[in-house]
């Protein structure tokens, strides 16, 4: 049984973590794979004992050494170890139930992480000092799916993944991992961001399961000089989208070179109130996929880095060894870490790219005519099955200077969760459409929620309110946080719509006040609709719902702090 001072020690990991880099660059260690092959293993050695009968072969499954051979990968994290370095990632990075697939185990996904995590807490034990900490990442990778893009051509509203399939899997491998003893977990070389938010979601579920927290790192995947992720993201867009999981350092690894990713580097350490971590490859392959550049050429780039202010954490990606990471630790010791941008709580939201309100942001342009109870044309395609011309109206609202899309799908003649998803599936193959951020619109949490996870951006949801009291409205605000998305929200109460200046600014104090100190919600992620009725109707009782709605607004504004209004 816990006692209290080991609850007070599991709360203050973060905190111990946050200021451990401020001391110093921290150092994270290199390739797991480069140093594997110099094993030259064999199909044997992969399977081991355990695995002599399995019906697949396994030779490549890297992750299965941790059972197989855990020697080679003790061997490993102690040759970079040896060199200095602060953080140990395990061997992990294809330890969940969709890549196992393709091997037939992953029914050993638990043990390959619990494993993995425990050799490398070994390691890093023996290690360990006062005044140098040795510390182990739990790595979830990837995948080798994709739930924002289509495998086929011929229909891009198709996944061969789903959201809820990706947290099942990442909650075993985290459940696997925080036994074996990670200090921190890093969601990794992630080329899709929707993929990188169902871990988020899954982590967040084990965090409130154990009652505990653990510090989240985050890391990218710019694939090419266009600056984007495999799945289209902006590097800022991709970092907006994964804040809601407050991590304590986001950045980028794999597929680039240190010289060809300090441009997206260098924007996020810029604006990110976060630390800023990289490893990138050691420069970029050659014609037979090998790596080439030196332990020196590299450390000289990186150490250009730290000099200019860039670096929190850093270490090495494909290619990289044990050199390589010993310069890297030299050429970084005597530069100090990079200071926290202040978080100047700007609303942000994002599609694939980002859109951030700054103070002079006094309008934002929504468009309305992908909402099946605002526009007659749409519901018909929609009841029509005409997706291809539905998708149209979205262009043409983006063509006419929609900042944000709304997208609603309340209709009682058609199945609204399978039409959100299907319309927001074939939007992400648009991109011209898909760079705005969507707001999920609908008055039925089921769609609401459906909508959230085809969204790899930061959107919004409209909306949420205290109709049904304060758990229903905080269960529902939870969930929308952990889906990574901001909220519109009504005043609306369990004893209806506010229509009086006095009942408007009570009903949105009160929410404001649930949402961020209960729920945690960023005060910026508020905002208020405080209801617009019939004007000039010539009505006694409309005579003041003009007058008291831009009244509720100028109060709003003035009293709870960065919150926006509708």
């Amino acid at each position: 049984m816990r006692t209290a001072s080991d609850k007070a020690m599991n709360q203050s990991r973060i905190t111990h973590f946050n200021r451990l880099m401020q001391t110093r660059i921290l150092v994270l260690d290199g390739a797991m794979g480069t140093m594997i092959q110099g094993y030259g293993l064999s199909e044997a050695d992969f399977r081991g004992e355990r695995f002599a009968q399995h019906g697949h072969d396994v030779a490549g499954n890297n992750d299965l050494l941790s059972l197989t051979r855990p020697d080679v990968i003790e061997a490993i994290h102690r040759a970079y170890l040896e060199v200095g370095v602060d953080l140990i990632e395990t061997n992990t990075f294809n330890a969940n139930a969709v890549s196992q697939a393709d091997y037939g185990l992953e029914d050993a996904v638990y043990a390959l992480n619990k494993a993995s995590a425990e050799i490398a807490a070994k390691a890093c034990a023996d290690y360990s000092s006062t005044d140098k900490p040795r510390q182990v990442i739990g790595v979830l990778g990837p995948t080798n799916r994709t739930a924002s893009l289509s495998p086929e051509v011929e229909d891009p509203g198709a996944r061969n993944i789903t959201f809820d399939a990706l947290v099942e899997g990442y909650t075993v491998a985290c459940n696997g991992l925080l036994d074996g003893g990670a200090d921190l977990l890093m969601i990794e070389t992630i080329f899709d961001t929707l993929n990188a938010k169902a871990a988020i979601y899954a982590i967040e579920q084990v965090f409130q399961a154990r009652g505990e927290r653990w510090p989240v790192m985050i890391s990218g995947t710019i694939t090419d000089a266009s600056g984007r992720t495999l799945s289209g993201q902006t590097s800022e867009a991709f970092a907006r989208s994964v804040a809601h999981a407050n991590p304590v350092s986001v950045g980028f690894n794999c597929a680039l070179g240190a010289e060809q990713l300090r441009p997206y580097v260098a924007d996020l350490a810029r604006w990110a109130p976060f630390a800023v971590s990289a490893h990138p490859n050691a420069g970029l392959p050659n014609e037979l996929g090998d790596y080439d550049e030196t332990p020196a050429a590299m450390a000289a780039q990186i150490g250009a880095w730290a000099a200019d202010g860039l670096l929190n954490i850093v270490g090495g990606c494909c290619g990289t060894s044990p050199d390589h990471l010993a310069a890297i630790v030299e050429s970084v010791k005597d530069h100090p870490p990079r200071q926290l941008a202040p978080d100047d709580q700007r609303a942000s939201y994002a599609g694939l790219e980002p859109l951030k309100l700054g103070p002079d942001a006094l309008f934002v342009n929504i468009g309305e005519r992908t909402n099946m109870t605002g526009s007659r044309r749409f519901k018909r395609l929609i009841e029509n099955d005409d997706y291809e011309q539905a998708i149209e109206i979205a262009r043409q609202q983006v063509e006419g200077g929609a900042q944000i899309l709304d997208i609603n799908f309340d209709d009682a003649l058609i199945d609204g969760v399978a039409a959100m998803t299907r319309y927001l599936n074939l939007l992400a193959g648009e991109p011209d459409i898909a760079r705005l951020p969507f707001m999920v619109d609908s008055s039925r949490p089921a769609i609401l929620n459906a909508g959230l996870r085809c969204v790899q951006g930061k959107a919004i949801i409209n909306s949420i309110s205290l109709k049904e009291g304060e758990d229903e409205f905080l269960a529902a605000a939870r969930e929308a946080r952990a889906l990574g998305a901001a909220m519109v929200v009504m005043a609306f109460d369990e004893d209806g719509q506010a229509d009086t200046y006095e009942r408007r600014i009570t009903i949105c104090k009160h929410a404001y006040d649930l949402l961020v100190n209960q729920a945690g919600v960023p005060p910026q992620d508020i905002i208020f609709d405080a209801n617009i009725f019939a004007v000039g109707t010539g009505l006694d009782e409309h005579r003041r719902y003009a007058i008291d709605f831009i009244e509720a607004v100028r109060w709003i504004k003035a009293n709870l702090p960065h919150a926006r209004t509708s």
